[in-house]
């Protein structure tokens, strides 16, 4: 695998090597010592499936609160993913500054972001899906979002007029809360 840290503090592609022969090929998708030595979380407790259907849904912009503040490596394994992040951490220089990633079954890159992020993404094909190894257990009660559209971001997706879920879009505008 090959780490690249993005100007995100915390935030890394993580590239997977494949091993390709006349059958395929082979590659790891997660290594314990190999994410300790990066300094990231090492202990996958929950993994979760998101299947899209249609080119255009979006999902996001997640995150959970502290004490239940996740890590997440997300990685998309059929179909293309346009995938964003923004910092909400207080501390943090790129405070309030938000990346975009295209994940993809072909490029065999996976993203992974630390607590303190909320994380969305849009599908660019029909029937993707996308594979998530969480660090910490979903709780409802820590469970939060921020509007997909909220002008504090002025996020540019790539497709207009976005297949999302009444949650996501009642979900608030940024009100400076920092997680």
């Amino acid at each position: 695998m090959k780490f690249s840290q993005s100007f995100l503090s915390g935030v890394y592609l993580v590239q997977l090597t494949p091993i390709e022969d006349e059958r395929g090929f082979f590659a790891r998708s997660f290594c314990k010592k190999e994410f300790a030595t990066h300094g990231l979380e090492t202990f996958p407790v929950q993994c979760n499936i998101s299947f899209n259907k249609e080119r255009g849904t979006l999902r996001g912009m997640h995150f959970q609160t502290p004490p239940h503040a996740e890590a997440k490596l997300v990685r998309c394994t059929a179909g293309i993913i346009y995938d964003i992040v923004i910092d909400l951490r207080t501390s943090s220089p790129t405070f309030t500054q938000w990346a975009t990633f295209e994940l993809s079954s072909k490029n065999h890159t996976a993203l992974y972001i630390p607590e303190g992020f909320a994380h969305g993404f849009q599908t660019l094909t029909d029937n993707s899906e996308v594979f998530y190894q969480m660090f910490n257990f979903y709780e409802p009660a820590s469970a939060g979002g921020i509007r997909f559209n909220d002008p504090a971001f002025n996020i540019e997706w790539p497709l207009e007029n976005p297949i999302i879920s009444q949650k996501d879009k009642s979900y608030r505008d940024y009100d400076g809360f920092a997680l």
